[in-house]
């Protein structure tokens, strides 16, 4: 049986972290043992100020998805830039967030199982959360669960706006789905959500614009046809980073789930070049034989989905990585040597983040403190610990 994570639980996990890491507060990155996840704070907050100017003037409210970043300590960061909530990918991060005090939490996926929907069902009195759904049997087990444990589970119709994935695959469907969430005690129907994840593959961005506009005019044509039938569809939910600027500035939505911005990866940055890589890898160089280097950061400390790694660093390239090492090719003349530290940044955040215990959080080029990562693999991550 999974035991789901409680506040007690969460603080003594977070202080057995912070201790293991506390030796390196003080120091700068090229100081750090490596591998070392890095966040650069500074850059974080100016990610976090950007994307707040551009919603607000707008009517979309921004819920950053945090299956990205995977910690509290990020997420109040980006509550105090005006979030309102967060969106989590599994029922173990949503545990996670409300047990440390984040109040409004979207499960932007499907919950299925039985340990998974009461446990649902209980973090549902701990504050608000809604639940993603696409099929009547789900609907059943979540409306039953809510019900015995006495809260209340809000939930949102995902419908499929062009991605394939999960979602209704019309509006008849989307209308049945909607009348059996009516009619299942302990549920409360909020709304919609349709991710155009579709789009985030996209590079060229009038291309990407075209593509996401489609997407939107789908979601619109499925609220319209929930409120024709006097549903309530006070809450649109969608979008992703690499679309705030079409489907998070207007209409049907009115939330955006864009998470990655804050911290942000080689991926994203080919989407979205307005905001700065805050996170890094730090490696070190372990072997180094005329034009090929190694480092001590292979697959096992950075991810090389969707796109490979990158290094910050002039005149030094990546040749091969591997399961503990990465390979580099340096510049005729390039004097780097045994022993000295490279900065890598990510080819796609959520993966790296998930092969870590902690951040490495810099202010000023100094770590200034450790924040702990949570709620990481598919869902029983650290049940030991905790």
């Amino acid at each position: 049986m999974i035991r789901w994570p409680d506040a007690d639980r969460l603080s003594s996990y977070h202080d057995a972290v912070c201790a293991a890491y506390e030796h390196a507060v003080g120091l700068s990155p090229e100081e750090l043992t490596t591998p070392a996840l890095v966040l650069d704070l500074d850059v974080a907050r100016r990610n976090v100020e950007r994307m707040a100017k551009s919603l607000a003037a707008g009517p979309v409210k921004l819920r950053p998805h945090i299956k990205v970043h995977k910690s509290p300590d990020a997420a109040r960061v980006q509550l105090a830039g005006g979030a309102i909530g967060v969106a989590t990918a599994t029922v173990w991060e949503a545990a996670v967030m409300l047990q440390c005090g984040i109040q409004d939490v979207l499960i932007a996926n499907q919950v299925v199982g039985e340990e998974k929907v009461r446990e649902a069902a209980q973090l549902a009195g701990m504050g608000s959360l809604m639940i993603a759904v696409d099929g009547a049997e789900n609907i059943v087990h979540l409306g039953t669960a809510a019900r015995a444990e006495g809260t209340q589970l809000g939930v949102l119709i995902e419908y499929d706006i062009g991605m394939g994935r999960s979602g209704a695959r019309s509006i008849g469907e989307l209308r049945r789905l909607a009348r059996a969430v009516e009619a299942a005690p302990g549920l409360v129907l909020r709304g919609l959500m349709g991710y155009e994840g579709h789009c985030m593959s996209i590079f060229d961005r009038d291309e990407r614009v075209a593509e996401a506009e489609r997407a939107m005019a789908r979601l619109a044509e499925a609220a319209e046809a929930l409120e024709e039938e006097g549903h309530t569809c006070n809450v649109i939910s969608g979008g992703g980073t690499g679309t705030y600027f079409i489907s998070g500035v207007k209409p049907p939505l009115t939330e955006t789930q864009a998470g990655t911005y804050m911290v942000m990866d080689g991926f994203h940055a080919r989407l979205v070049p307005e905001f700065e890589t805050a996170l890094k890898v730090i490696g070190t160089v372990i072997s180094r034989h005329g034009p090929v280097a190694v480092l001590d950061a292979g697959r096992k400390a950075v991810s090389s989905d969707l796109q490979a790694p990158e290094l910050l660093r002039h005149g030094v390239s990546i040749s091969f990585v591997h399961e503990e090492h990465m390979g580099l090719t340096v510049a005729e003349g390039n004097l780097l040597r045994v022993g000295d530290k490279v900065a890598i940044r990510p080819g796609y955040g959520p993966m790296t983040v998930n092969l870590y215990d902690a951040y490495h959080v810099v202010e000023g080029g100094v770590v200034t403190r450790i924040w702990p990562i949570f709620a990481r693999q598919p869902g029983r991550g650290q049940t030991c610990l905790l």
